[in-house]
Parts: structure tokens; C-alpha cells; sequence
């Protein structure tokens, strides 16, 4: 009971999906493990340790389980449903041994109130744990996803209603244990509580416009204290009686704070040191920062020789860009150029961003060179990025649609081809023996940046990627540690390029990041997340095609030029400790809830 001297004693059931959840629920039970008196907080999940350092170490306890199914990636942003279904099957065949695996544990460390972030079996467990008074457990959603994921847009072979729809009522049933919802900005409808919008999901999407309906904006945006709730679903043993009513409460965003020093000159150059970032391109009013993050996804090295990129003739140019576009003045005939890719080895994933790398750099040998060239005893620098080679892209998928106009895609049955023909050159009249001007040439050329005043900042990565037989990255590419605090990151950054999870949403809009996407169709959450920028920050979509042909560019231009005065204003500000206060605060409410229902709960 509440009423007891001991403190209370919370078990945390956090879904292994993603790091989006882990840190979420870190961030939580550090806001309750602050509390006086502190709880007993244990923390149970798939995820591994190193994700709940910071509430771990306030006093957390940590027990890793196998407590839901995850979905099943080749990339950060596509899903294999077939593979997602078995392993959902697989899981719920066990289903009833595990809930009473963590029945039997929840009652053994006399647990108080379970929590749960996507984890549908924790709800079950503790509405199974009722044997006596003294074993009550309380059941809190802290939801921003249903965790029910659904077929919106079909890509690929798609999953019957038929096929999932008994397998989603079971989780369903899981949630409905629930007795109290956190809903948290950026949710999608959680159908355990509310009696409408009602499953399946995709009748919550109007599909030609890749939004919600209409309806479902209405019931987000209105007061959960306006909708009508499912009642609550009864003890086991009927020896008991919840007779507190079922709720759903508006959570702030729950969020990891970067550390304030961050925001200093001093902290930004300690981050970026600790990166490998040079000195000088420090000042944030000179060197613009895009974050590479795909939360989870390994990318392998790429394998060109070339530190190169695409050069710009706008910007704000480094020490170094006035002899690159010299350089650039002049250019190289037209070569036809037809290269066959190799296939993908099964089993393999895509190598996503070292295809938009490849597809940006210089081939590893020198093209031929034109009478001009000869005769003017020009070399192609290095550093140009224009010469005309090989477009090696292993495991690529063949492109829904090209780069760029010039590029064609030939779809074979197992091995793609690209052609690339450059424009036909013109002389200038400031020069007769350059080819191409600038203009020209990056007509032709996929873009990662707007100018070359941006570098990226890669996570994710091994910490010698690139490194390895010679080869290495374009010298404005940087690899962060695989400890690198994202919150800090986040905050330094003036882009962030990834997909849409809910951790990385709500740091960029606790810093006020604008953020770079690659849709994830298979994932309603993005809908809910999509209206999130939309009201509180910066989003830019950027398809799948440009993200893996390198076109980066003007999608991270447009998402700077709507969001650069307010991260300007957010550097200035800093950290206000906001986000903290009302964790604290969402914290003090869940404890006053916890002993009303425990108060309330009749024994019959």
C-alpha cells in the first residue's frame, strides 16, 4: 500500500525498439529518482545497459529481459514486415509465460506501481499480480506510440487485416490493463484508452495528403479530459475492485537535457575537440554543423579514396575554398561513362550513406584530360570534385527516380547500371580554356552541402570508419564517439539529418534543431511526430532516393533558412532547465496518482 513507511517502488518496462524509448524512460526515472522521499526504480528492457547511465546512476537498478518484439530493419527507415510479423508471432506463443515470469518477480520484490514505454507485457503483468492487498500493482502508459505497428503505405508486399488483426488484439489486450495514461507531444491515438479513433490504424491516414484525417487531428489536439475512455479491464481473481477511474493525463515532452556548458564557446569547443573537429571551425557564425543520426543503424565505411566533396560557388567560404574554386574554373571534356554495380549479397544491408558519399567523390583514377588541359599544363585538383568516374554504390537499390537530370537508371534483375553524361561543356569568355563554370558543373554533381561552409558530424559509425586500407572520409566528415552525449550534440548541431523517432524529435526541439527527415511510411508514430515540428519545430522531408544519391543539400538549406533566427535566439537563451522542472513536476503528479489508487482500490 502507499501508506507504507518504505519508499515507493517502481518497475519500469521499456520497449527495446529503438533508443528513442531507453532514453525516455532514463530520463524519467532520473525525474522520479530526484524525489523525496526517492523511490526504488528497477528498470526492465532488451535495451542495453549503457542507455540508462544517467538514471542508474541517481540509484536505478537495471534487469535486462526479453518484454516485446521489435521490428524488424535492414535500414534506420524501412521495415521488413514479413520478418516484423514472424518475430510478433513468435513472441506471443510465449506470451502467457512471460507475464507469469514477471507476475511472479513483480510480486516477489513487492512492487508498487509498474510502468510501461511501449511494453504492452508489463501492463498484463501487473494486472495478473492481485493476489492480496499487499501485491497491488498500479499500471501507467507513459505513451507517445501505440506500439501497435500497422501497414500505412505499401511498398512492398503488404500484411493482411487478417493475417495481423488477431495478432494486434492481443497486444491490445496488454495495454488495456493499463490504468492511467501519460500521453506525451506527439502522439498518435492510443487505442487502449480512448473509445475513438478505434483500429486499425491506417483509416487514421488520408493517404493522399500523408497526414492524419481530420478527425484525428481533432481528438489530439483536444483536452484528454474530454475524451471517453474504455473502462477498466477487472482483476483476475475479482478479489479485488479498481474503483479509482481510468485517466489520461497531458505529459510535457520528456527529454534529455544537454549540459548548459554546451551552449558556451568554451563547451562547444571542448564538444568539438572531443570529435576531432579543427579549431577553426569552431565559430558557429562561420562553420555551420549538420548531424548525421540514424539512432541504431551501423553504416559501414565508404570505399573511395577521395577526401573530396562538392564544391559551391555560394557560401561562406574556408581559408581553403578560394584555391578549390580556382580549381574548379576548370573541368573536363564529357565522358560517357557505364559502369555495372555489383548486386546485393543476401542477407546484406544497404550501405546508405556511404552510397550518398560515393556518389559525391572523385573515382579512384584520373579521367583523360583535353588538348586545353595539355596544353595549359592543367592537372584536375584533387579537391574539385568534378571529375567523371565510376559511381560505385554496392547493395544500392535501383532509384525510384534520378539524382539529377543527367542521370539515368537502367533497372536489371539483379544488377542496376548508371549512366552518367555531363552537360556539353561551353567556353567561357573569361576563359577560354576552362570547360565548365561552376554553375555547370554542379548541375551534374549530387550535393550533400548548401556552400562549404557546413561540415557533418557522422554517429553511429565504427570509430576507425574510413580509416582502413587507405581510404578515408571527405575531410569536412567527422565520426562522433560511440559515448557522445546526443543532447549536447543535438544542441551544437544547426541541422540534424535522420529519421523520425521520438527521442531525436524531441531533442532538436528542445534545442531548436531544425531537423532534416527520411520518411519512414511503414511507421504511423510519423504522423503523430510530423505534427510536432510542425507546431513546435523545424521539419524538412527529404525522400529515400536523395538521401542514398547524396542529395542533401538544398533539404538541409531550406530546413537552416526556417530555423536558423530561433537556434540563434536558443543559443543566445542556453539552458533554461525547463524540460527539467516540469519532468519533475509530471513526476510529483504520477506519486499523488500512484497512493490515490492504491487508497482506492476495494477489497471485496
Amino acid at each position: 500500500m502507499a501508506s507504507k513507511a518504505r519508499p515507493l517502488r517502481f518497475v519500469y518496462y521499456c520497449s527495446g525498439h529503438g533508443y528513442g524509448h531507453a532514453t525516455r524512460v532514463s530520463a524519467f526515472a532520473s525525474h522520479l529518482l530526484k524525489l523525496e522521499p526517492q523511490p526504488v526504480v528497477h528498470i526492465v528492457s532488451s535495451a542495453p545497459r549503457h542507455v540508462f547511465a544517467d538514471s542508474i546512476a541517481l540509484g536505478a537498478y537495471y534487469r535486462n529481459a526479453n518484454i516485446d518484439p521489435v521490428i524488424v530493419q535492414p535500414l534506420a527507415y524501412r521495415v521488413d514486415r514479413q520478418q516484423s510479423v514472424e518475430v510478433l508471432r513468435a513472441f506471443l506463443e510465449d506470451k502467457d509465460e512471460k507475464i507469469l515470469d514477471e507476475e511472479q518477480w513483480l510480486r516477489a520484490i513487492n512492487a508498487d506501481c509498474v510502468l510501461s514505454d511501449a511494453a504492452f507485457l508489463g501492463c498484463a503483468a501487473a494486472n495478473a499480480a492481485d493476489q492480496d492487498d499487499s501485491t497491488q500493482q498500479a499500471s501507467v502508459d507513459l505513451l507517445q506510440t501505440a506500439s501497435v505497428k500497422q501497414q500505412i503505405l505499401n511498398p512492398d508486399t503488404p500484411i493482411t487485416l487478417r493475417e495481423i488483426e488477431p495478432l494486434v488484439e492481443q497486444i491490445l489486450e496488454g495495454y488495456r490493463c493499463a490504468d492511467l495514461l501519460l500521453r506525451l507531444p506527439g502522439a498518435i491515438p492510443i487505442p487502449s484508452f480512448p473509445v475513438k479513433p478505434a483500429l486499425p490504424s491506417p483509416q487514421w491516414v488520408d493517404l493522399r495528403v500523408r497526414k492524419f484525417h481530420p478527425k484525428v487531428i481533432e481528438h489530439l489536439t483536444k483536452h484528454p479530459s474530454t475524451y471517453q475512455l474504455l473502462p477498466p479491464v477487472p482483476f483476475p481473481s475479482q478479489s479485488m475492485t479498481k474503483t479509482l477511474p481510468r485517466n489520461v493525463i497531458a505529459a510535457p515532452l520528456i527529454v534529455r537535457s544537454p549540459d548548459p556548458a554546451v551552449y558556451t564557446s568554451k563547451g562547444r569547443s571542448r564538444l568539438l575537440d572531443s570529435i576531432g573537429v579543427p579549431s577553426h571551425l569552431h565559430d558557429p557564425s562561420q562553420t555551420k554543423v549538420l548531424l548525421v543520426s540514424f539512432g541504431g543503424q551501423i553504416f559501414h565505411k565508404p570505399h573511395s579514396r577521395s577526401h573530396s566533396r562538392t564544391p559551391s560557388a555560394a557560401g561562406t567560404p574556408h581559408s581553403n575554398s578560394v584555391a578549390n574554386k580556382e580549381n574548379v574554373k576548370h573541368s573536363l571534356p564529357p565522358i560517357d561513362t557505364s559502369n555495372s554495380l555489383p548486386s546485393r549479397p543476401d542477407g546484406s544491408h544497404v550501405d546508405a550513406l556511404c552510397n550518398a558519399l560515393r556518389s559525391t567523390v572523385l573515382a579512384s583514377q584520373p579521367p583523360p584530360t583535353s588538348p586545353r588541359m595539355r596544353q595549359n599544363n592543367f592537372t584536375p585538383s584533387r579537391n574539385s570534385s568534378l571529375r567523371r568516374g565510376q559511381l560505385r554504390i554496392p547493395g544500392a537499390p535501383t532509384a525510384a527516380i534520378p539524382a539529377s537530370p543527367t542521370i539515368s537508371y537502367t533497372s536489371l534483375p539483379s544488377v542496376p547500371t548508371f549512366t552518367a553524361t555531363p552537360p556539353t561543356p561551353r567556353p567561357r569568355a573569361d576563359n577560354p580554356f576552362s570547360d565548365l563554370s561552376i554553375a555547370d558543373t554542379e548541375e551534374d554533381i549530387p550535393q550533400l552541402f548548401p556552400d562549404d561552409s557546413w561540415i557533418a558530424i557522422v554517429c553511429g559509425v565504427p570509430k576507425d570508419w574510413g580509416k582502413e586500407d587507405g581510404e578515408e572520409l571527405p575531410g569536412n566528415f567527422f565520426v562522433a564517439p560511440k559515448d557522445v552525449y546526443m543532447p549536447d550534440l543535438t544542441a551544437v548541431a544547426d541541422v540534424l539529418l535522420g529519421k523520425l523517432g521520438y527521442g531525436t524529435v524531441s531533442e532538436c526541439v528542445d534545442s531548436c534543431t531544425p531537423f532534416v527527415f527520411v520518411p519512414r511510411p511503414l511507421f504511423i508514430e510519423e504522423f503523430g511526430l510530423r505534427m510536432l515540428l510542425e507546431q513546435e519545430g523545424v521539419g524538412v522531408e527529404l525522400s529515400r532516393t536523395s538521401y542514398e544519391s547524396g542529395e542533401w543539400a538544398r533539404a538541409v538549406e531550406e530546413a537552416w533558412m526556417k530555423g536558423k533566427d530561433v537556434k540563434v535566439s536558443k543559443r543566445e537563451v542556453g539552458e533554461t532547465g525547463k524540460r527539467k522542472a516540469e519532468g519533475l513536476e509530471m513526476a510529483n503528479t504520477l506519486v499523488e496518482w500512484v497512493q490515490e489508487w492504491h487508497g482506492a482500490v476495494q477489497v471485496n
